[in-house]
């Protein structure tokens, strides 16, 4: 693999499509090496999921964003960027819109309030994530449907009020296909991010996760590496099962060493599909995805003292009301109060395929039935962003499923999003997966320029 890999290397460097946290990250650990290394990001701003728009002079994230205290990778990258002084912890109120009735379940006694279970069921519901966090082997429990395992964990009745809807309402018809270990590291995830009080604490990147995207960038360009955005690859070049050179939608061809895909894998999927045998892009696209439309309002006031709303209504669009500004405040953001309303669903929704104005029209009804104080008026802009490649769906035995680092074209490698696991897509494990790959192909690199 050595010797095919020499000459190709040698005449070109590391090409990373994707300029996300993970592709990003992994260019950070290449240029760090003294690798060459040039990021091709498609859009106009770097970040992927976690890119960002203007509200006035401010940059907000386009999908809301943000880190647990247990987030170890991100924290240890912002450390060593000399940026940990713009990350700021704070403890925030969760609550649950279930039967027209907003109940606040932040800390541990509020969970004894929670009347719309009856008290064994609350401490039921209150136990499962001590239970999660003793499941050591996530294998133990991959043959299990979230359904299966819910129900065996907390009771029907649990299932019925809390975890029924937020899966219905997170995937939609995938809700009973959805394994266990996804829901199981969300709950010890969360679980592990509490202060001594019991409430959660949560961490954010002051500026926005895109300010952090482009510190990466400043970064990796000030060792010498190159990040162009506005670059989309439509084609690869190959040779005798080597990548020569990948070709932009403009028309330019860039020569490469070593290529590293990091796109949701249905498109990474499309650009290996001329060069690789049938059977594997079908692996590829045998992971299904949900699409995501966030509708972000900013307001004149607040909605509600909640940062965090879960949605248990089937009836209601959203399965999560997010008002950013119970977090970071409104200052940040030229006193505006953003909102940002988000949903989970197939490409062929007739939400996700509606115009932005059409959008916001269908939601305002649903926010003045769950808010009787809201009116139209305290919106003062909105904006829709839409992702179609959001959510991978984890079922059970997903892990015999996921694709291996390595494809069939000897110089190509993917790292994706869709690779996460047992955890779930996040900028901390995309931080993680990119420097371990970027640390991966930076070793093969001095072993190739070594023999050459």
């Amino acid at each position: 693999m050595l010797e095919q890999q020499s000459e190709v290397a040698a005449n070109g460097p590391v090409v990373i499509v994707g300029g996300g946290f993970t592709g990003l990250s992994a260019a950070y650990e290449l240029a760090l090496a003294g690798q060459r290394v040039i990021v091709l990001e498609k859009e106009d701003t770097v970040g992927g999921l976690a890119s960002g728009f203007k509200v006035g002079e401010f940059t907000l994230e386009r999908f809301y964003h943000h880190w647990f205290t247990n987030d170890e990778h991100v924290m240890t990258l912002v450390e060593e960027l000399g940026v940990a002084d713009k990350v700021v912890y704070r403890p925030t109120r969760t609550g649950m819109y279930y039967a027209n009735t907003i109940f606040r379940l932040s800390k541990p006694m509020d969970l004894l309030k929670f009347s719309a279970l009856k008290f064994t069921d609350r401490i039921r519901l209150g136990l499962l994530a001590v239970r999660a966090r003793l499941i050591k082997d996530w294998r133990a429990i991959e043959h299990l449907t979230a359904r299966e395992w819910l129900l065996r964990m907390a009771g029907p009745e649990v299932f019925r009020v809390v975890w029924e809807p937020l899966l219905a309402g997170k995937f939609g018809p995938y809700a009973e296909k959805v394994g266990a270990v996804w829901f199981w590291k969300k709950i010890a995830l969360r679980g592990g991010s509490r202060d001594g009080e019991g409430r959660e604490v949560l961490a954010y990147y002051q500026g926005g996760f895109p300010a952090l995207a482009e510190a990466i960038t400043d970064k990796i360009v000030a060792l010498g590496g190159e990040v162009r955005t506005g670059c989309k690859v439509a084609s690869l070049q190959v040779e005798d099962g080597q990548v020569r050179a990948v070709v932009t939608g403009a028309g330019e061809t860039i020569p490469a060493g070593t290529v590293l895909l990091t796109q949701p894998l249905p498109l990474i999927a499309d650009l290996l599909e001329p060069h690789t045998p049938p059977a594997y892009t079908a692996e590829l696209r045998a992971i299904d995805y949900l699409a995501n439309i966030c509708l972000v309002l900013e307001l004149d006031r607040s909605l509600s003292d909640t940062y965090w709303l879960n949605v248990n209504d089937a009836n209601f669009p959203f399965v999560g009301v997010i008002e950013h500004t119970n977090f970071e405040p409104p200052e940040s953001y030229g006193n505006r109060h953003i909102v940002y309303l988000s949903k989970y669903l197939p490409e062929e929704d007739a939400l996700y395929r509606m115009d932005d104005r059409a959008v916001l029209d269908f939601s305002l009804p649903y926010l003045m039935k769950m808010f009787p104080e809201f009116r139209p008026e305290w919106v003062k802009a909105h904006h829709v962003w839409r992702a179609r490649f959001s959510q991978p769906i984890v079922v059970p035995g997903y892990s015999r499923m996921i694709p291996a680092e390595a494809t069939p074209l000897g110089n190509v490698s993917i790292a994706s999003m869709a690779q996460i696991y047992p955890e779930d897509r996040g900028t901390n494990y995309a931080i993680r997966e990119g420097r371990a790959v970027g640390k991966r192909l930076a070793a093969v690199g001095a072993e190739v320029s070594a023999e050459v």
